[in-house]
């Protein structure tokens, strides 16, 4: 073996923290050809027999360890699946997370598929042809040309904050998408057509297949690898190993895009990054624009995140100067009308759900096309009252709150989907019960009513509808879950506006004001859009097309009170014990605070630790080491209980918002379909 390395360093793929770190083996000749840095392999352990699975991260002639040295088993495939750059990244999200490394290798790197591989080492050489520069549609000529030079070899990428005209657009072929993916399938053509890689990274399958049908419009089928964990494991595979054949590519897919090898990475773009969709919810719970920054750092390529209003942590970033704006050119700016500032010489009209205006332009814009209503939640009624004492009516088994999916139907709960029969209210024993509020198919029932002759289509989690021809249609959705239409909607009502901020969450505003923007940006960009039920400062910004200043207040209100993005946060969950150690061990450290702790279920406890930037490096490496220490322990059996099963003492979460938002909307978020209707995860 002279002249070829020793030894292999690897990574293993276990979750285990006290391994989280590169182990080094010998090189068995017979594998020393194919013991190449990113492949998959086989290794031992060093007690009772054991293999383990893992991945070479470098090779060395020599290793700093003076005991006997173990050889590798077995190189599972000659594909070098984990590429350097990606493994950089990796680690350092890992370590800003208190995570280990194979936790987010295992999202970034899909199973092995031994027949897509072995049809993929077969492919015929040739690459397609690239293409040529498009021109970005909508914006000024100069700046995007400033962004795309910041994507070339040896340049120091831009780091934009892109604001998407609001409307949809049609493309070469006659479709119909949101201008946002006209934007990035151009940004990503034009970074192609340099010799370069894009990424592209959206928060879930359908705004994946809009951005891929304007793609396919500039760029030929060979230039787009899709990696999403919404597709088959083969296909899955199949577009991975695409981004390995040493050419440009557009990697497209949903968060864990971000991870994927690109060859020479050019410019990284982030749809909607205030979308709950780009947080991943297996630990560590890294989130995508996290990811973007820290890839973008490592190397030097330009970074979009786009959105119809910024996000608070693009706010951040925006008045720290670390991101520039860039906005449609001419400034094409959604204006809504909320019904509040029409009401004066109606006294009842601010009591109703639809004002007689949202009614007026409903029933005009209905002879020209289909109107968009939005609604707050899905189902017939989201909520259930006692007749007799008005108290929520909850579920026996888990004490969340009932629902009615359709009119007749059994009530249901909405943590745990157990029926309601039989039901007898705790609080009085009463039997009857009424409904309250109105939900998806409500609204469509009384629509329908009010509407004679129009199509009512409702779309939720329960209703999947991607797109509907023009017509006279009335379509009820939920928040995320609208529809696209040709030529778009000749009007969107936004019902329902004082329940949703009335959400108790740290981010309710901004979530509301990303949720009325992305539903009206699906209007022609003539339509009217009527936003219902709010008032204030909210509907005064949104009157004059400035979202961002209700963000930048937003994000100045949490400055003053030190809660996420304006500091950090990491929720330390666990046996009490277990919580205490970990707060005292980050105690010294300047700018520390607590919040807690408090009572969970099953014995155990949550605090809050909130930190300043600066402190993130010191805080995660302090609380990762009482991560390993509690991981070696076993739990304390609890007088007069049996002896329970092994399971982490601790428990860490890095930047995670959820212990400030309501028990509710958590436990939806738990059934895999959110209130919204998107499928997550």
């Amino acid at each position: 073996m002279d002249g070829t390395p020793s030894f292999a360093r690897v990574v293993l793929d276990s979750p285990l923290p006290q391994l989280d770190r590169l182990f080094d083996y010998r090189i068995p000749e017979a594998l020393s050809a194919s013991a190449q840095p990113g492949v998959r392999v086989i290794v031992p352990l060093r007690t009772a027999g054991r293999r383990a699975r893992g991945y070479i991260v470098e090779l060395a002639d020599r290793v700093d360890f003076e005991g006997p040295v173990n050889d590798l088993e077995d190189v599972v495939s000659e594909v070098p699946v984990l590429d350097p750059a990606v493994w950089r990244l990796l680690r350092r999200a890992a370590d800003r997370a208190a995570g280990t490394a194979s936790d987010i290798l295992r999202l970034a790197v899909p199973p092995r598929m031994v027949r897509v591989e072995k049809a993929w080492l077969a492919r015929p050489d040739g690459h397609p042809r690239l293409p040529s520069a498009p021109v970005i549609t909508g914006y000024d000529a100069v700046e995007c040309s400033s962004l795309l030079r910041s994507a070339e070899p040896g340049q120091h990428g831009s780091r934009i904050a892109l604001r998407a005209r609001p409307h949809p657009v049609a493309l070469v072929d006659g479709t119909w998408v949101p201008a946002f993916a006209q934007t990035l399938a151009e940004l990503a053509a034009a970074v192609i057509a340099g010799g370069r890689s894009a990424i592209v990274s959206v928060p879930d399958y359908r705004d994946v297949a809009h951005v891929e049908r304007a793609a396919r419009t500039l760029l030929d089928e060979g230039l787009i690898a899709r990696v999403d964990a919404g597709q088959s494991n083969p296909d899955r595979y199949r577009g991975f190993l695409r981004t390995l054949e040493g050419r440009p590519v557009l990697v497209l897919g949903t968060r864990t895009a971000v991870t994927a090898p690109a060859y020479e990475l050019g410019l990284i773009a982030v749809w909607d990054d205030g979308d709950p969709l780009h947080v991943e919810q297996h630990a560590p719970g890294v989130h995508t624009r996290d990811l973007a920054l820290l890839r973008q750092e490592g190397e030097q390529c330009a970074l979009v995140f786009a959105g119809h209003a910024p996000s608070a942590d693009i706010q951040r970033l925006l008045e720290l100067r670390w991101l520039s704006a860039l906005s449609p050119r001419p400034d094409a700016r959604r204006r809504l009308t909320p019904t509040a500032h029409q009401v004066q010489a109606e006294p009842a009209a601010d009591r109703a759900r639809i004002p007689s205006s949202a009614w007026q332009t409903a029933s005009r814009a209905l002879e020209s096309g289909p109107v968009l209503v939005q609604v707050a939640r899905p189902g017939y009624a989201p909520r259930l009252a006692c007749s007799d004492c008005g108290e929520t009516a909850r579920c026996a088994r888990c004490q969340g709150p009932l629902a009615q999916e359709a009119q007749g139907a059994t009530p249901s709960c909405r943590w745990c989907g157990a029926l309601a029969v039989g039901w007898r209210c705790a609080a009085c024993d009463g039997v009857r019960w009424r409904t309250v509020g109105r939900g998806t198919a409500r609204t469509a029932d009384e629509l329908g009513r009010a509407f004679p002759g129009a199509r009512v289509i409702v779309a939720d989690g329960s209703n999947l509808v991607q797109s509907i021809p023009r017509g006279r249609t009335l379509v009820v959705a939920t928040r995320g879950a609208e529809p696209l239409v040709a030529g778009g909607y000749s009007a969107v009502l936004l019902l329902d506006g004082e329940q949703m901020l009335a959400r108790e969450s740290l981010r309710v505003v901004e979530d509301c004001v990303r949720w009325w923007l992305n539903a009206a940006a699906l209007a022609a960009p003539d339509a009217p859009v009527m936003l219902a039920g709010v008032g204030g400062a909210v509907a005064t910004a949104l009157a004059l097309g400035r979202p961002e200043q209700i963000v930048a207040s937003e994000l100045a209100d949490r400055r003053s009170l030190r809660f996420p993005p304006a500091v950090r946060v990491a929720a330390v969950l666990g046996e009490p014990d277990s919580v205490a150690q970990a707060v005292r061990s980050v105690s010294d450290v300047p700018g520390v605070d607590v919040l807690g702790p408090v009572e969970l279920d099953d014995d155990r406890v949550r605090a809050i630790i909130r930190f300043d930037y600066a402190q993130g490096a010191l805080v995660a490496e302090r609380l990762k080491a009482e991560i390993i220490r509690s991981s070696t322990q076993r739990p304390k059996p609890l007088p007069g209980r049996p002896p329970r099963r092994r399971t982490p003492l601790l428990r860490v979460r890095f930047d995670d918002v959820e212990p400030f938002d309501d028990p509710g909307g958590n436990r939806a978020r738990a059934t895999g379909v959110g209130a919204s209707g998107r499928i997550e995860g």
